[in-house]
């Protein structure tokens, strides 16, 4: 192949290579708001300790565009200045190392895993946090293949099937408690809105708090891979008024589903049974 040929393949592959990329940036600009880029793909949060997962995430995809950035600079800088430009030039010279170059390659990302480990750290613990302060405590049972919510305080359940998901009823702008236990294997409690999920382990509780200051329907699922029925482990997650959320634990009451249950079978429920 001749230079003059090899230029012009060179040439059609930017352009085709530029063509994919803006494809690329166009069918995700159409396909999401200025918010949802703002965000880096994360859902408007719908909890108070939402906006502190928000600004870890947003900051952490900053940090490694930077990184990228650098990178790809380092790698077109050397292409383009340490390019043979005839086929007669000689190789370039062969060194064994550069002592400045590997000091900033191992100080530089020193720094940037210590600055992302410190904010990480800050705000694991914030969001860790359990002050036991609560307004509601939910009782949260994952079992193959579905959900128990056990309203504590109210002494009332809900329970779901594969076939029929559960719905956790929550006020706003009322701190609640999330126990988290399991009667079988481990699952994982995930509400995509708030910006959170843990795991659900047999033989131990796990805990966290939030507070949800939007009214509104959301989408909750099992994370973790758990079985042949994962999939359909569902559950919706309204949150309400204290009226509206008072009246559904009547509404449950009156269903005779009262006390708390420690798996998916209904003749498990408490008092004390």
């Amino acid at each position: 192949m001749t230079r003059k040929s090899a230029g012009r393949l060179r040439r059609r592959t930017s352009v085709v290579a530029l063509g994919s990329v803006s494809a690329l940036l166009l069918a995700g600009c159409s396909q999401g708001t200025v918010d949802d880029w703002k965000r880096f793909g994360y859902p408007d949060p719908a909890t108070e300790q939402g906006d502190t997962m928000l600004n870890l995430w947003v900051g952490s995809w900053i940090a490694a565009l930077g990184v990228a950035i650098l990178v790809w600079g380092l790698i077109f800088w050397a292409i383009i200045v340490y390019r043979r430009r005839h086929a007669s030039d000689p190789a370039p010279d062969q060194v064994r190392y550069n002592l400045p170059m590997e000091i900033m390659y191992t100080i530089v990302p020193l720094i940037m895993i210590g600055g992302m480990f410190f904010f990480t750290a800050r705000d694991q613990s914030q969001l860790m946090k359990v002050e036991d302060n609560q307004d509601v405590t939910i009782g949260v049972v994952g079992f193959r293949w579905s959900w128990t919510f056990n309203y504590v305080d109210q002494d009332t359940y809900e329970i779901g099937t594969p076939e029929e998901d559960p719905v956790l009823y929550l006020p706003v702008d009322k701190k609640v408690k999330f126990e988290l236990t399991s009667p079988d294997v481990i699952h994982s409690f995930w509400i995509p809105a708030f910006l959170f999920k843990m795991d659900v382990i047999p033989g131990r509780t796990n805990e966290f708090e939030v507070t949800p200051n939007k009214e509104g329907t959301f989408l909750g699922k099992c994370a973790e891979l758990c079985g042949v029925d994962h999939s359909r482990m569902l559950f919706t997650v309204k949150v309400v008024s204290q009226q509206e959320f008072d009246a559904h634990m009547q509404e449950l009451r009156a269903k005779g589903q009262f006390g708390q249950l420690t798996s998916g079978r209904t003749t498990e429920a408490a008092q004390g049974v």
